[in-house]
């Protein structure tokens, strides 16, 4: 196998996860820029209602982006397990494999954004006079779908195989783009809500592009084949196996998340505005902090796979420490320069204190969430998904949906409302630990008979 992509299995882990996480960290900030920009330029330059559009799909966004990131976890980890093992034909079966399986995915997903988009926003209780707007962003976003799929899946490759520069530099280039077509289509042709949607799906296919030319002009044994290509039976149940779960998780949890967003619309439009801008900040943290649990789970995966098993556990508090600090970091800035970060996407004195009132509470509870979702990577990078994707079924999602029907119905403040998010992180953090450790004796067990795990 090439020595091109830098080892994840010797040399200093303190200084190899943090090596390996700034690309990640960048690149996870450019795709949060993408969302931002296209709601700071219609917030700026199209006023609030179209404002209030684009921010009433974001949770719809997540719902689907969500399982594409998700199946490119599963992804990760197969090629990193492979890869530190030191087995050429798995790490190409499962490419060749994942590379079809992404594709159908963002197909299927493509299929259902068009056809129940306007269904979905009703049901969200989106606002009459924001629904038109909402509906045809939403459309325009998924015809994005196929090309978010494949940029996710050449990712997962190379981060798997310890590259996390070369993403970067395509989604730089793709960002340029998405920035300039944003303020092409809303200043120039005043398309609106219309053209930030086009901006970014122009965007994805270039970064798609370049990151599928890399993989087909690869000389490693994850290089990309179109001649290889097909759907390898075990192969796609692996990858199935372990994407599946990760991505409905993430589908699950902003499916729990458009019950916080159907109470955030009992309240006037001023509060859902303000929500809709300040939540913003929630994707610029949980992707910075999304880096290390990448890390976590390539590094654990990789050494495992290698045979070294001190790595693997330190690997995961390494991860653990820095994402916890990253997130306590960026939630003390949002806290002390809020208006400010707002003003980026209104001008409106009384969204900008509505807004307030979300980043006041989540800048303070961001750094708890590293607890629930570095534990969540670890178990994933140990090959377990499916006991931690329950877990954080019943912990946060099922947990939100009560707390919003018992504490928030019994008090209905937008206060009472944020609260649930911390709650529901500890309660589910403290779950997923306690299966972490059980998962980890298992497999160290398992580990001092077979060295080097089997393929599977």
């Amino acid at each position: 196998m090439s020595s091109a992509a830098p080892s994840l299995t010797e040399g200093r882990l303190g200084r190899q996860i943090l090596v390996f996480s700034l690309p990640l960290v960048l690149s996870n900030l450019l795709q949060v820029l993408f969302n931002m920009s296209d709601i700071a330029v219609v917030g700026r330059f199209a006023g609030s209602a179209a404002l209030g559009s684009v921010g009433s799909t974001t949770i719809f966004v997540t719902l689907f982006t969500g399982f594409l990131i998700g199946l490119g976890g599963g992804i990760n980890v197969l090629v990193a397990r492979y890869y530190g093992a030191r087995h050429p034909r798995d790490v190409a079966g499962t490419v060749h494999s994942a590379a079809l399986i992404s594709l159908l995915a963002g197909c299927l997903l493509l299929g259902i954004g068009l056809v129940f988009s306007p269904a979905l926003l009703r049901l969200l209780g989106t606002k009459p006079d924001l629904i038109d707007g909402a509906v045809l962003y939403l459309r325009i976003y998924f015809l994005g779908m196929p090309a978010m799929a494949l940029y996710n899946f050449g990712n997962a490759v190379f981060s798997a195989v310890g590259d996390t520069r070369r993403p970067l530099y395509y989604l730089s280039a793709a960002g340029v783009l998405n920035i300039a077509l944003n303020l092409f289509f809303v200043i120039v042709f005043h398309l609106d809500v219309a053209g930030v949607a086009l901006a970014s799906i122009l965007s994805q296919y270039l970064s798609a592009g370049l990151i599928l030319r890399a993989l087909l002009r690869a000389t490693d044994c994850y290089a990309l084949r179109p001649a290889q290509l097909r759907l390898d039976p075990a192969r796609t149940r692996a990858i199935l196996a372990l994407g599946i779960p990760a991505g409905c998780q993430n589908a699950i949890f902003a499916l729990a998340n458009l019950f916080i967003q159907a109470s955030v619309n009992s309240f006037d439009t001023i509060v859902v505005r303000g929500n809709a801008a300040a939540a913003n900040s929630d994707a610029l943290v949980y992707d910075v902090m999304a880096a290390f649990y990448t890390a976590c789970s390539s590094f654990m995966s990789q050494n495992f796979g290698a045979g070294k098993p001190d790595r693997v556990k330190k690997s995961y508090f390494i991860s653990l420490a820095y994402s916890f600090g990253v997130g306590l970091m960026l939630g003390l800035s949002l806290v002390i320069f809020g208006e400010a970060f707002l003003s980026l996407f209104t001008t409106e004195p009384p969204v900008i204190e509505a807004g307030m009132q979300r980043l006041l509470i989540m800048g303070l509870s961001y750094p708890v969430s590293a607890f629930m979702d570095c534990t969540i990577a670890a178990s994933r990078g140990l090959g377990r998904t499916v006991a931690p994707t329950v877990i954080v079924i019943l912990g946060s999602c099922v947990f939100r949906i009560v707390w919003i029907y018992t504490i928030f119905a019994h008090f209905h403040t937008i206060e009472s409302l944020y609260l649930l998010f911390v709650c529901s992180w500890v309660v589910t953090a403290i779950a997923e630990g306690v299966y972490f450790v059980r998962c980890y004796k298992e497999q160290m067990a398992i580990f001092e008979k077979n060295p080097i795990p089997a393929s599977h």
